[in-house]
């Protein structure tokens, strides 16, 4: 590369990264607000109601880009400065009420969903929109809502009686990195070696991955320590039901292997203090399970086989928002619309494929990339990049290229 066209770029880059640090303590302080939301309604009509406010020490997510989004997700929240209206933050995310939404034997009767979202603490009165879509990309449901820094009702939290954790792992940039924090559900007090442990084959497992091997130095890893009373978690289709840090249970959505939480208010209560803003929860039991949902937190089993491929699996959906490469002929689930292209980046319906994985195909370098029918729950119509990914069985060792591509963009967009 030419040595003065080097140093421009290198000037430019840094006059960006200048840019958006400036920008950041325009608009931030080093804090986090914490927004509790109530997501409630049925397939027929939604609605948002804030629930409380709460700010914590430090700020552990991006502090450029601030304006972008790295992926669609089926929400986005979005803060303005509320006497300009310019939009200094925004996020994605999914949840687990809308894909509640989308079973409509089940989403009859209303039901209401607890969620919560981290931004940075503005420093001046901010408008914060959140808007909810559907699988169509249609916004289905919005609140807007003032926040004013100096109300006395924002809950301060994480100043005292913070849940106890270990540094797992440090990055080489403490300001440039991905915050993780595995946490532990259903472990007893005595069990907190037993978590440790798990902690590490986790660790082990992901970062064995591409493209995580090679961008390890850009995660800080912490292991919350948060102590159930009861060993295990509950199984409702056996009467089974367990006293436990976070009140997780399998039957989710009476899927007998989908392992979640609804309590996320109290999730993030016990990360109150600690550095995140990626959560992987880990819990204590052998029987096969798990979930990840987009900006909210990976969900797996500790002590089954399968714990090593799962858990990478589920980071897949709750970091890079990665989705499901599998379908069954016995299940199919009419999740993605034919005439509609998926915001997912590693699934297809061909209606606008060039935003997709085509430059690929056409480079001819990774002659395993195709077009592969049988993806997102559908046999029909919806298609994957390649024979078979992490994202689509737990025998396959590695993420295809279509998806480490994905994950590479989304670490470059949080730490670069």
């Amino acid at each position: 590369m030419n040595h003065r066209f080097k140093t421009l770029l290198l000037c430019l880059v840094a006059g960006w990264q200048m840019a958006g640090a400036q920008d950041f303590e325009t608009y931030f302080t080093d804090q986090t607000l914490r927004i509790d939301y109530i997501f409630s309604g049925n397939k027929d009509s939604q609605q948002i109601a804030v629930g409380q406010l709460n700010v914590s020490p430090r700020w552990y997510g991006k502090r450029q880009r601030l304006a972008e989004l790295p992926v669609e997700g089926y929400g986005q929240i979005t803060v303005r400065d509320h006497r300009s209206q310019k939009v200094i933050y925004r996020n994605s995310f999914s949840t687990l009420f809308q894909e509640w939404l989308s079973y409509p034997e089940l989403a009859g009767t209303p039901q209401s969903f607890e969620n919560v979202f981290l931004t940075p603490m503005p420093i001046d009165t901010a408008d914060i929109t959140v808007t909810l879509m559907n699988n169509r990309r249609e916004p289905t449901c919005s609140l807007t809502h003032t926040v004013v820094p100096t109300d006395i009702l924002i809950r301060h939290i994480g100043e005292h009686h913070v849940t106890p954790y270990d540094i797992v792992l440090q990055p080489s940039d403490t300001t440039r990195c991905i915050h993780i924090a595995f946490v532990a559900e259903g472990y007893q007090e005595s069990e907190m070696p037993v978590f440790m442990n798990d902690v590490d084959v986790a660790c082990e497992a992901l970062f064995a991955h591409e493209p995580f091997k090679s961008l390890k130095d850009r995660f800080q890893v912490v292991a919350v320590k948060s102590p159930s009373v009861d060993s295990g978690t509950s199984t409702p289709r056996k009467g089974i039901w367990k006293n436990t840090a976070l009140g997780s249970h399998f039957d989710t959505f009476y899927s007998d292997r989908y392992l979640t939480t609804l309590h996320l208010q109290k999730l993030h209560d016990w990360l109150a203090g600690i550095p995140y803003e990626h959560i992987i929860v880990l819990v204590n039991t052998d029987t096969y399970g798990g979930g990840g949902i987009l900006n909210s937190y990976n969900l797996s089993m500790a002590h089954h086989e399968k714990f090593r491929p799962v858990v990478v699996h589920e980071f897949g959906h709750s970091f890079a928002g990665l989705a499901d490469e599998y379908a069954y002929p016995y299940e199919d689930i009419p999740m993605y619309p034919h005439d509609v292209e998926p915001w997912e980046p590693n699934i297809t319906t061909k209606v606008d494929f060039d935003a997709k994985w085509k430059d690929l195909m056409e480079a001819g370098d990774t002659p395993q990339i195709g077009l592969y029918e049988g993806a997102g729950y559908s046999m029909k119509g919806v298609y994957r990049p390649c024979s078979d990914c992490r994202m689509r069985t737990n025998e396959n060792p590695e993420f295809c290229p279509v998806c480490r591509r994905a994950i590479t963009r989304l670490i470059d967009f949080y730490t670069r």
